[in-house]
Parts: structure tokens; C-alpha cells; sequence
């Protein structure tokens, strides 16, 4: 018993040095990942060298937009893992080696069972030191079929993927169309809105100190005051919203926030593009392409092979194997040799869970079925408030550049006023104020057009950009063919 625990001793040691703790990231490991998260998530990217026009920002946003990439690289990774499963169809090919030593002899006697003496001397057949390999290859049917009905799975989850990557694509694209236009606006009326700004606070500063030197009715003045605050106000609403959209721009295309970029500027009066399909041709094209519907449909395809699997679990397994051994026991006759064999084997439990099994799959393909028909009802309803959205939105800009001509004019007339002394300065920033407001409402409802074009084809599940590109290529590649296909798009009679 002693022995017994002198012996148990080293174990206890063994297991009681084994024991895991929890270990929290240290200081300096957290400060090396965060700089070398920050220096990763700006690497390798073209530098910006001039004016981003809309197809540039959608180029960027394809090529270095960091949502984008993570789908990509789980499409990759699907596509290792269908890979990889290929081989699970393949024979087994195992080499096994082995050494046996020991400090005596392995020897033994014989006992006669009828006289129970001793019949033979003790003798030994084995060396105290051997060596032995094989080499064998064996294949088992049942597993080659579950591995081939696995891998046919593995290759709908790698259009699956596909299916994700182009939902995410489409969506950075709408994003960006939304996000340029107004940062579009940014870029021309900021300086306008910060002049203005300059111009009301210094009127507010004359104004309060005529009021103090009581050289105004007090009323009057303070009435004015109250305009221009209200002035000040809307004016740094504005800019609160256009410096927003510029940062968000530079977020989809993946530029460090602080990052300076200029835009291209189009000129104002720009046509929307027309849209030439009637509203049941955009249906049946969405009915075909949206990326939810398909992944269903893959999804329904997975589960269909579920219940091949289930069938093959059930049926008897068949393995053969051929094999080439070698023993370095020089008591045996053959040190080495060559064996072959079958075996047969059934899991009976298997045939009685089949049941079971195929009435778990006929649910589930229940519940992908009525997915799909939710799916359907969603994407037609897309399409129809989409198509509704942009016709509105359309209606809405042209109410806007009229806004704007009408306030333009009136402009001209107020400075014209108060240059030959007519119109009060009051007056005159009211009007610079409500034009800059008039311009601003138009640019909005002009990147709310855009978007809602955008929506239009994302709704109909039509990539926006050709099948042809990877996101790998050039950002001066991907933005010449984003512009051709979004240009031939706009001037096509039929979707394709």
C-alpha cells in the first residue's frame, strides 16, 4: 500500500502543476495590438493623389472598405473548407510504427490439460527489442458517400458566401452614393456657411453694442438680435450635418478619420437617370436575383442532402484494406508480409432513428419553405416602395431646383436693394441665409434621389458592379468599370 502511494505521489504533483488559471491580456500586449491594429487598418491602400469623383469613392469602397473584406475572406474561407472536404472522400492511407522493449524475455510453458504436467520447457518466440511497421490503405463505402454528400454541402455554403458578399457590396454602394452627394454638398457650401457665420456674429456684436449705447429702441433691437441668433442656429445645423457626411464617406471608403480628400464637384442640374422597367419586370428580376431568396434556395438544397446523409447512416458500412507489414522479430517465420481483408459492419439503432431524422429534415424544410415565401412578400414590397420612393424623391428635387431658382432671383433683387440703400442689412442676410438653406435642401434632395436609384437596383438584388470584378483589382480599374456599367445601366431598356 505504501509502494502504492510513493507511487501515486508524482502523479498528484503532475496534475496539481497542470491546474489552469485565468490569464488576462497584460498592459503591454494590449498597447502592441492596438498599434498594430491601427497601423494594419491604413496599410496597403493607394494613396488618394487627387479629386475623388462618385465612382472613385465606389471603387475605394469595394477595394478597402473593411465589412467588404471580412465577406470576402469568409468566401475564401468556404471555399478552403469545400476543399478540404474533398479529401474526406479519399482511402485511408495509414503507416504506423512501433518499438516494444523490455528487460527480460517474454517466454512461457505449456500445461497438459488431461495429465496437468508440465508438456513443454518454458521457451520464447520474441526478441527483448522490436521493431515493427505497416503501411496500410482501406476505404469504406458508407463514408465516401456521407463525405461526397458533405462536400456537395460545403459547395452551396460557398455560393451562400457569394450570396452574402454581394448583399454587403450592394449596400456599401448605396451608402456610398447617399454619403458622396451630401458630402458633395459639404464641399461647396461650407465656406459659404462659415462666411455667413462670420458676417451674423459680427452683425450681432454691432447690434448689442447700439443697443447698450441706447441708440436703438430696445424692442427693435432686441427683435434683430433674436433673427440673427436664429440665423446662427441654422447655420451651424447645417454644418453639423455636412461635416458628418464627409466623415462618413471616408469611413465606406476606409480612410483614417482626419484624412484630407477633395472632391469632384458636378455642376447643379444634373439629370437623374430614367428608369425604363415597369414595376412587374422589376419584380420578377428581384424574385430572380436578391441574394436572401438564393441563399434560401441553397439553404433548401443543404437540407435536401441532410436526408441523403441520414438514409447512408442507416445502411450497413463496407471496408476493405490491403496493407505491407514488417517485424524485426527474427523468431518469425515472415518478417514481413502483405494482408488484405473486409469487414461489414450496421449500426441497427441507425435504421430506427431514421424516422426521426427524416421527419427533423421535412420540418426544417418546412420552415426554409415559409422563409422563403416571407422573403418574397418582403422583396416585392421592396420593390414597389422603392420604385415609389424614387418617383417621389424625383418629384421632391424638382420642387427643390424650383425652390431654389425662385430664391436665387429674389436674392438678386434683395442685393441689388440694399446696395442702393433700400433693403436693410437685416433683410440682406435673411435672404443669404434662406438661399444657402435653398441650396442645401437641393443637394439633399439630390443625394436622397441618388440613394433612392441606388435602392431601386439593390432592391432588385443587381449588383452594382459587373461580375467580372473581384474587388482585388486597381482602384483606377474597378472605378473605369463601375462608371461604364452604372452608365450603360442608366441608358438600358431591359435589366440584365
Amino acid at each position: 500500500m505504501t509502494v502504492l502511494k510513493l507511487a501515486g505521489l508524482p502523479l498528484l504533483v503532475l496534475v496539481a502543476g497542470c491546474a489552469v488559471t485565468p490569464q488576462p491580456l497584460s498592459v503591454s500586449h494590449l498597447g502592441q495590438t492596438a498599434d498594430r491594429n491601427l497601423a494594419r487598418v491604413d496599410a496597403d491602400k493607394e494613396p488618394v493623389s487627387g479629386p475623388i469623383d462618385l465612382y472613385e469613392a465606389m471603387a475605394r469602397a469595394l477595394k478597402y472598405n473593411l465589412d467588404y473584406k471580412v465577406e470576402m475572406m469568409n468566401e475564401a474561407l468556404k471555399v478552403r473548407e469545400m476543399d478540404l472536404a474533398r479529401y474526406d472522400m479519399l482511402p485511408q492511407i495509414v503507416a504506423n510504427g512501433g518499438y516494444a522493449g523490455r528487460s527480460n524475455y517474454s517466454g512461457a510453458s505449456s500445461l497438459s490439460l488431461l495429465s496437468r504436467r508440465q508438456s513443454l520447457e518454458p521457451s520464447t518466440s520474441s526478441e527483448k527489442n522490436v521493431f515493427t511497421g505497416d503501411l496500410t490503405l482501406s476505404w469504406d463505402v458508407l463514408d465516401f458517400g456521407l463525405s461526397y454528400v458533405r462536400a456537395k454541402q460545403r459547395a452551396d455554403e460557398v455560393l451562400i458566401a457569394q450570396e452574402q458578399r454581394r448583399k454587403v457590396s450592394t449596400r456599401i454602394i448605396e451608402d456610398v452614393r447617399t454619403s458622396y452627394w451630401r458630402a458633395v454638398s459639404a464641399e461647396r457650401l461650407l465656406t459659404k456657411l462659415q462666411a455667413l457665420e462670420d458676417s451674423v456674429s459680427t452683425t450681432l456684436d454691432h447690434s448689442e453694442r447700439l443697443a447698450e449705447r441706447r441708440l436703438s429702441p430696445p424692442l427693435t433691437a432686441l427683435t434683430y438680435q433674436r433673427e440673427l441668433i436664429d440665423i446662427q442656429a441654422q447655420v451651424r445645423r447645417l454644418q453639423r450635418e455636412l461635416v458628418i457626411a464627409k466623415a462618413q464617406l471616408a469611413a465606406l471608403m476606409n480612410l483614417k478619420p482626419g484624412t484630407p480628400f477633395n472632391l469632384v464637384l458636378p455642376d447643379r442640374g444634373s439629370a437623374l437617370p430614367p428608369v425604363h422597367q415597369s414595376g412587374e419586370e422589376m419584380m420578377i428580376t428581384a424574385l430572380r436575383n436578391r441574394s436572401e431568396l438564393r441563399e434560401v434556395s441553397y439553404r433548401q438544397r443543404i437540407n435536401a442532402r441532410e436526408l441523403d446523409a441520414a438514409l447512408l447512416r442507416a445502411l450497413p458500412s463496407f471496408r476493405g484494406l490491403v496493407g505491407a507489414n514488417v517485424d524485426s522479430n527474427s523468431f518469425l517465420f515472415n518478417q514481413n508480409w502483405v494482408q488484405w481483408g473486409a469487414r461489414a459492419s450496421w449500426n441497427v439503432l441507425n435504421v430506427f432513428r431514421y424516422p426521426a431524422q427524416k421527419k427533423a429534415v421535412r420540418a426544417q424544410d418546412a420552415v426554409l419553405q415559409q422563409r422563403e415565401l416571407a422573403l418574397t412578400m418582403a422583396v416585392i414590397t421592396q420593390v414597389h416602395v422603392a420604385r415609389a420612393r424614387y418617383a417621389h424623391l424625383a418629384e421632391e428635387l424638382e420642387t427643390a431646383a424650383h425652390q431654389l431658382a425662385v430664391q436665387e432671383k429674389i436674392k438678386r433683387q434683395i442685393e441689388a436693394g440694399y446696395r442702393a440703400g433700400a433693403m436693410s442689412q437685416q433683410t440682406q442676410l435673411r435672404e443669404e441665409m434662406n438661399t444657402l438653406v435653398a441650396e442645401v435642401q437641393y443637394d439633399i434632395a439630390y443625394a436622397d434621389a441618388q440613394n433612392a436609384y441606388a435602392n431601386l437596383y439593390s432592391s432588385m438584388g443587381i449588383d452594382g458592379f459587373g461580375a467580372d470584378l473581384t474587388g482585388r483589382e486597381t482602384v483606377k480599374a474597378l472605378s473605369a468599370s463601375l462608371a461604364t456599367g452604372w452608365d450603360a445601366r442608366s441608358r438600358a431598356a431591359v435589366l440584365k
